[in-house]
């Protein structure tokens, strides 16, 4: 989710990015707005008003996930809807259980729909001087009317099969009935990426009908849609390959075996001393055989800046988690990611037998994949 997507905090427990095709398209407003000659500021309500029916959608997926007992970990926004994280693999697996499946694809939709009605209801209330169904329905010039048809159109699209869209999450539901989670999410990603094609294809081709209002009013959001469950659907396909390879990669498989240790009773200067002489960026502290703490060679020469010479005990952080050989680089990831920590140590019978961070797993990894190509080759031989 990091890849390609802006931070937005942490709300209610539940960490927020938006992809930056959404900032994207907030781009394609404000040129809207230039070529109608319409304020640009209408062009930035636009995409506000979008940016909100999507929120709003996915809070209520959100708080039905919560009702039903799932932990949603990320989120991140697209112009068709979100992606979810959950906190563990057994939570991803329980949501698309048949009724709570059924429950987070009609949250959504009901959600839009919900709030589209009671906007269409206060504007037929309060004035007659604005026209709702009138085209084109989503423009700048009209952002009342935009509201409505926006919340609407999220709504609809929703209901077409094309994962990771509500409805296409059904579909992966059914299919993962007879051929597990992760083999039906690359199923319906790979049918979503198609019908995600064949939307733009379409939108085009209405772009080359001659003088047809409807046909450009439809085209340019058609292609957009398309566009943007083209990649949703990548997006997931990517995430469930990442999670089948991390739930098979052990600590043992991509630890640091060489590594160095401190003492509480180091001075800083000898532990700078030490880092300069090691590839660490971080350090496990240990007394005896026991793991008392972590440290980083940041940490140490920020302390020697402001406070001097001192010991390793006084700046080191107790706050650390203990792996074991045999758990998942996917239960790492999670750990690290949770608990912004930069380096596990990996103990076996209580002695610590290797470390992992941030720093060594990309290479680690890498590593490990042409190690298995090669084994693989071997065996096949």
């Amino acid at each position: 989710m990091r890849a390609w997507s802006l931070p937005l905090g942490r709300w209610f427990g539940v960490h927020l990015r938006i992809h930056y095709f959404f900032l994207l398209l907030l781009l394609f407003c404000l040129l809207s707005t230039n070529f109608s000659g319409i304020s640009a500021w209408r062009g930035i309500f636009l995409w506000f008003l979008l940016f909100g029916a999507v929120l709003g959608r996915e809070a209520a997926r959100a708080m039905t996930a919560a009702w039903h007992g799932l932990a949603v970990r990320s989120i991140l926004l697209l112009p068709i809807g979100g992606l979810f994280s959950y906190s563990s693999p057994e939570m991803a697996e329980r949501a698309v259980e048949g009724s709570t499946q059924w429950a987070l694809t009609l949250a959504g939709p009901i959600a839009n729909l919900t709030f589209a009605a009671l906007v269409a209801a206060l504007i037929e209330g309060a004035t007659s001087q604005v026209p709702i169904v009138t085209l084109p329905l989503v423009t700048a010039a009209h952002l009342m009317r935009s509201i409505v048809w926006l919340n609407v159109a999220l709504a609809l699209i929703n209901f077409i099969p094309a994962y990771p869209l509500d409805a296409g999450r059904l579909v992966r539901s059914g299919i993962s009935r007879t051929r597990g989670v992760a083999q039906a999410t690359r199923s319906a990603s790979g049918l979503g990426q198609m019908l995600g094609i064949g939307a733009v294809v379409a939108g085009l081709a209405l772009l080359a009908i001659p003088n047809t209002h409807l046909a450009a009013a439809v085209s340019p959001w058609l292609i957009m849609g398309g566009f943007f469950v083209f990649i949703g659907a990548q997006l997931e396909d990517q995430g469930v390959l990442f999670q089948s390879v991390v739930e098979t990669v052990r600590m043992r498989d991509v630890m640091l075996t060489d590594f160095d240790t401190l003492s509480p009773s180091d001075t800083l200067s000898d532990a700078l001393y030490k880092a300069i002489h090691s590839l660490q960026d971080d350090f496990p502290v240990v007394r005896g055989a026991a793991l008392v703490g972590v440290v980083s060679r940041q940490g140490i020469i920020q302390a020697l800046r402001h406070g001097g010479n001192g010991y390793i005990q006084a700046i080191m952080s107790r706050a650390f988690q203990v792996a074991q050989p045999d758990d998942s680089l996917g239960a790492l990831i999670r750990r690290i990611g949770s608990g912004r920590l930069s380096l596990i140590p990996v103990a076996e019978s209580g002695r610590i037998v290797g470390i992992v961070t941030w720093q060594n797993l990309s290479s680690s990894m890498g590593l490990l994949a042409e190690y298995r190509r090669i084994e693989r080759a071997d065996n096949e031989q």
